[in-house]
């Protein structure tokens, strides 16, 4: 033990080097010395170890640099500034989804044909909704709107009431109907915007 502590300093007599990260480099390089040297291998590293331990706490830490703080991925909004009005419709259209979940799925489920009337049956949950009659009127034609209900009209297919069980079948009329919106929705999106005349 003596051969291998009375050699160490010759070893170890620079102050080890900090890297990037402030953590001690050559560490391993002088442990794999002693051990190549043949010294007792456990007590040369506990050793060696003990006086790294006293360098590191004798060397001044180097100033590391840190990251800017990151901006959020929203702005933060003042305390001050109000919040942006919801849409009424959009927040009916919530209420029957929690409401009835097999009637009003969530996307991206498919809709579901809904049964011819079932407005009336809607009335008479309005007031355990929440929900006005005109409020119930927007939300019910904004959801018949669209690629995603036109698309759930196929022929034959079955309408649902609030309860989800059938009511009805989709008829061929309805269908062609449901699918003309859809080319008519289709050849306006590629067709180019059209211009105002220019008054000279």
């Amino acid at each position: 033990m003596g051969a291998g502590l009375a050699c160490m300093p010759a070893l170890v007599t620079a102050p080890p080097r900090r890297g990037w990260h402030g953590e001690l480099r050559g560490t391993a390089t002088i442990a794999r010395r002693f051990l190549m040297a043949g010294h007792d291998g456990l007590r040369t590293l506990a050793a060696l170890k003990e006086q790294l331990a006293k360098q590191a706490k004798a060397a001044p830490r180097a100033k590391t640099r840190c990251a800017p703080p990151k901006a959020s991925a929203r702005p933060a909004t003042p305390l001050n500034e109000p919040a942006k009005p919801v849409n009424p419709v959009l927040q009916a259209i919530v209420k029957l989804q929690k409401r009835f979940p097999q009637t009003f799925p969530k996307s991206p489920a498919p809709k579901v044909p809904l049964k011819i009337g079932i407005f009336e049956d809607l009335v008479q949950h309005a007031q355990e909704l929440g929900l006005t009659e005109s409020v119930l009127r927007d939300a019910i034609r904004t959801w018949c709107r669209g690629s995603r209900y036109w698309t759930c009209l196929a022929e034959g297919a079955p309408r649902v009431d609030l309860a989800g069980q059938a009511a009805g079948h989709v008829a061929l009329a309805d269908a062609n109907r449901a699918q003309g919106q859809q080319a008519r929705r289709a050849a306006r999106a590629l067709s180019p915007p059209a211009t105002a005349p220019n008054p000279n």
